[in-house]
């Protein structure tokens, strides 16, 4: 938070106190959009996290085919992920797959989790994502290659608001992940992060919906 607010009012008090032309003008002014909405990028993920992480969130319960609902987010998501050099390797079940969740929040699990792959993987790598189903429960299994040394415990990305890259200057706030556990914990399922070498193994589960 500290670090585009500080770049906002650097540049508030040139605009206030600087005689300039008026292309600079403008440039300040768009460094000030760009640092503004990273601002509220950080600022709304952080209230998201602090809601879910405390439980303070009304979830919308019904019956959700989690398998459509993951391809729709890949769909959703085509056009970033063709973007990208990376290659995917989807294996999913053609059958239903039914859990009692809230589909918009379990929509941002996936979301966040896939949007965390397309930063952080090292380019032109294979990213697998694979849904798996026994009796009480599905689990959904993301690997993919990290562009960056992982040289931490996989329990500090999300005990600690930690990036895989030390650098600030990606986009995001870094807390995808920590909202995805926390919504993901919060419908009783369970997100588990394995990391060997630089390979990022992330695997979520969700209890099945009765018969």
């Amino acid at each position: 938070l500290k670090t585009p607010l500080t770049s906002i009012i650097t540049y508030v008090d040139l605009l206030k106190n600087g005689e300039m032309d008026e292309e600079t003008r403008q440039e300040y002014i768009d460094i000030l959009d760009v640092k503004s909405k990273r601002l509220k990028v950080l600022i709304d993920d952080l209230f998201e996290v602090s809601k879910a992480t405390s439980g303070d969130v009304e979830l919308d319960l019904e019956a959700v085919d989690v398998i459509a609902l993951l391809r729709q987010t890949l769909g959703e998501l085509e056009e970033k992920i063709n973007e990208s050099t990376l290659q995917m390797k989807i294996t999913l079940p053609e059958n239903k797959i039914v859990c009692e969740l809230d589909g918009r929040r379990t929509y941002r699990v996936f979301e966040n989790i896939i949007s965390n792959i397309l930063k952080y993987a090292m380019p032109n790598t294979r990213v697998y994502i694979d849904a798996k189903e026994v009796e009480r429960q599905v689990s959904f299994v993301f690997k993919n290659i990290s562009a960056y040394e992982m040289n931490f415990d996989p329990s500090e990305i999300m005990e600690r608001f930690t990036r895989g890259d030390t650098s600030r200057t990606a986009k995001g706030s870094g807390l995808g992940l920590a909202i995805a556990k926390s919504l993901v914990e919060l419908q009783g399922g369970s997100l588990h992060i394995d990391i060997d070498g630089d390979l990022f193994k992330l695997t979520v589960a969700f209890p099945k919906k009765a018969a």
